[in-house]
């Protein structure tokens, strides 16, 4: 605690900085994933028409009467 306490203001300040960056969740942020290659190794292909499809599905009976 005398160490610390003969430390100048700037210091003290650049010494909690660092005390921060320890705690859990204050450190770098790791890069996310890009969802664009996420399922590439699947060898799935998904067509204009099958959009399409699942557009019309689910919007088919939309607005609905609740009446």
């Amino acid at each position: 605690m005398e160490k610390l306490e003969s430390l100048t203001p700037e210091q003290q300040a650049k010494l909690r900085e660092f005390l921060d960056s320890l705690e859990p969740g204050n450190g770098p942020k790791a890069p996310r994933r890009s969802l664009r290659g996420l399922f590439a190794d699947l060898g799935l292909t998904i067509s204009e028409e099958d959009i399409d499809e699942a557009r019309r599905e689910m919007w088919g009976n939309f607005p609905r009467d609740i009446s």
